[in-house]
C-alpha cells in the first residue's frame, strides 16, 4: 500500500453562502478559518486541531439574516471534501471511538468510515437547541452541521452527549469528540494491506 496526498480543494457557491475550502487529512492542525459566524469558526479550528486535519474555510454568507445557510453549506464542503481526499481508503483504520470532557460535559464519538452515511446524535438537553452560544450560535447548529457533513463524506457517526450543562462546553466536547473519534479512523493502519472490508470497497 502507497500512501498517497490526502487533499481536496472545493467551492460552493449560491445565492445563500460563498465558500471555499481545503482540507490536508495529514497535516498538523493548522487552521484558517473565517466564516463570518467567531462560535463556528471555534469549533472548526477544534476540529482540525483535535483531528489533526489542516483545514482551510473562508465564507461569506446570508448570516444578517440567519446562520443556518452557512453552516449548513460549510458541512457540505466539508464533507465532500473529506470523502475526496479519503480516496479509495485503503490503508486506513476505518474505525474511530473518542470520549472527550469539557469541565463537566463529556461526550463520545464513535465513526466508521463505511460509505453508507448514518448520523445518531442523542443526549442533548432539552432546550439546548434553542440556546444562542454567543449570541449568535444556536445549538440546533451543531446537529445541522454533522447531518450535513456525515451525509456528504459517507460516514457512520454515533455522536452522544453524556453530561453537559453549559452550552458551549456541550457543543465544544461533541465537535472535539468528533475530531479525536475521526483522526483515528483516517489514520493509517501499519498493519492493514487493503481496503478494511469484506466487500473490497468502502
Amino acid at each position: 500500500m502507497t500512501e498517497t496526498s490526502r487533499t481536496a480543494a472545493l467551492e460552493r457557491s449560491t445565492s445563500e453562502s460563498q465558500i471555499s475550502l481545503r482540507v490536508n487529512l495529514d497535516g498538523t492542525g493548522q487552521s484558517d478559518i473565517h466564516t463570518g459566524v467567531p462560535f463556528f469558526d471555534h469549533m472548526l479550528t477544534a476540529f482540525a486541531r483535535h483531528s489533526l486535519t489542516d483545514l482551510t474555510v473562508h465564507a461569506k454568507g446570508d448570516i444578517h439574516i440567519d446562520v443556518h445557510h452557512t453552516v449548513e453549506d460549510t458541512g457540505i464542503l466539508l464533507g465532500q471534501a473529506i470523502l475526496e481526499a479519503l480516496g479509495d481508503k485503503a490503508g486506513i483504520t476505518r474505525y474511530g471511538d473518542a470520549l472527550v470532557p469539557l469541565d463537566e460535559a463529556v461526550a463520545q464519538a464513535v465513526i466508521d468510515i463505511s460509505g453508507r452515511p448514518y448520523l445518531v446524535h442523542s443526549g442533548e438537553p432539552t432546550g439546548f437547541e434553542f440556546h444562542l452560544i454567543g449570541g449568535h450560535f444556536t445549538g440546533s447548529m451543531v446537529r445541522h452541521f454533522f447531518e450535513a457533513l456525515v451525509l456528504n463524506a459517507r460516514l457512520t457517526v454515533h455522536l452522544k452527549l453524556i453530561e453537559g450543562r453549559d452550552p458551549h462546553h456541550i457543543a465544544e466536547a461533541e465537535f472535539k469528540a468528533f475530531a479525536r473519534a475521526f483522526r483515528q479512523a483516517k489514520a493509517f493502519d501499519p498493519l492493514e494491506t487493503g481496503i478494511p472490508s469484506t466487500k473490497g470497497a468502502l
